[in-house]
């Protein structure tokens, strides 16, 4: 047995980022792409040519289109989380998957799609902003010392020095 990789079972090998382009616009058209994707190359001046000189230079939003050719104009099955971490275009795919029928999608899915997205970004946006505020608060707590109210201070207690001398 090889110890090759074998990725010919990953449905981006071979295909060329202008054709993977051409694929989704011809089945799904710009609007559907920008509002499932929110990449501004399928809104302003949409043309397959400046979106894939886009996504040759940005790396994130190549995976971000990759992976929805796979999952959902190739309905393959979701990734492993050992997979999920790799680019879409490293992942092995098991050998019994095989690509299905382009799903349907349309512009009121994909509202509900954003809008969950919005609802799941403002939870996570509360809870690191309260971690945070923990945070500083212990940190105040850590640092401030108590004041001595003993009537008026004397000179001596308000030398910070007092203590290295």
């Amino acid at each position: 047995m090889s110890d090759d990789i074998n990725y010919k079972s990953n449905p981006l090998n071979g295909v060329g980022l202008k054709q993977l382009v051409n694929d989704l616009v011809d089945h799904y058209g710009y609007e559907i792409l920008y509002a499932y994707l929110n990449l501004n190359c399928f809104k302003t001046n949409a043309s397959v040519e400046s979106a894939v000189k886009f996504l040759k230079r940005t790396e994130w939003a190549r995976e971000k289109v990759e992976a929805f050719y796979l999952y959902q104009y190739k309905s393959m099955p979701k990734a492993s989380d050992e997979q999920f971490q790799l680019p879409p275009r490293s992942r092995i795919m098991p050998e019994g998957d095989v690509p299905g029928e382009p799903a349907e999608l349309s512009l009121e899915d994909a509202e509900r799609l954003r809008e969950k997205r919005e609802r799941k970004a403002a939870a996570h946006d509360a809870n690191r902003s309260r971690s945070l505020s923990n945070r500083r608060a212990d940190r105040d707590s850590h640092y401030s010392r108590p004041r001595k109210d003993k009537g008026a201070a004397s000179a001596a207690d308000d030398d910070p020095w007092k203590n290295w001398r």
